[in-house]
């Protein structure tokens, strides 16, 4: 064999072996950070739903269900993608379900204690969701889903938006 065939080629096969490997792992890194990204919304909305529920127990003493289940399905890639301190933000919003079961299950606590407890966990879930959101969505899309939550619950932020 030829040397002056043999060594571009050579050449040429390492370069090429090393820009696909390049190009794979940067379709992979994309790949988790679109998947992490999802997962995060994922859990921004279950959070939302949840703040909702504690509102809802604060407010008016009528204490429904927190989900968690996005959250426990999510939970790997999450860990991933977020800082441990903001990882462990969202896990004390969830942490915070089993003073809320209690606070359902048990209705001889106080009123007093009752409240703070309560605002401890719409603490918790509001910092979440507050971490959560800003890494997962734009300042617009922030905006856009604010505009569309209720102003208090049950009732629509802007009754008067007419549909096409």
């Amino acid at each position: 064999m030829d040397v002056k065939v043999f060594v571009p080629a050579i050449v040429g096969a390492c370069f090429g072996a090393l820009g696909w490997l390049c190009v794979g792992l940067y379709m992979a890194r994309r790949a988790a950070a679109r998947q992490a990204k999802n997962a995060g919304r994922a859990v921004y909305f279950e959070l939302s739903m949840n703040r909702l529920a504690v509102r809802m127990a604060s407010e008016y003493d009528a204490f429904s269900d927190l989900s968690r289940s996005a959250f426990d399905r999510l939970l790997p890639e999450l860990a991933t993608w977020l800082e441990p301190a903001e990882l462990q933000t969202v896990v004390s919003a969830y942490a915070g379900h089993v003073g809320y079961e209690q606070l359902r299950s048990d209705p001889s606590v106080p009123a007093p204690l009752r409240r703070q407890a309560l605002t401890g966990i719409l603490g918790a879930q509001e910092r979440a969701i507050g971490l959560v959101g800003a890494r997962v969505f734009t300042p617009e899309e922030l905006r856009s889903i604010e505009t569309a939550e209720p102003d208090s619950v049950g009732a629509p932020a802007d009754v008067t938006r007419t549909s096409r």
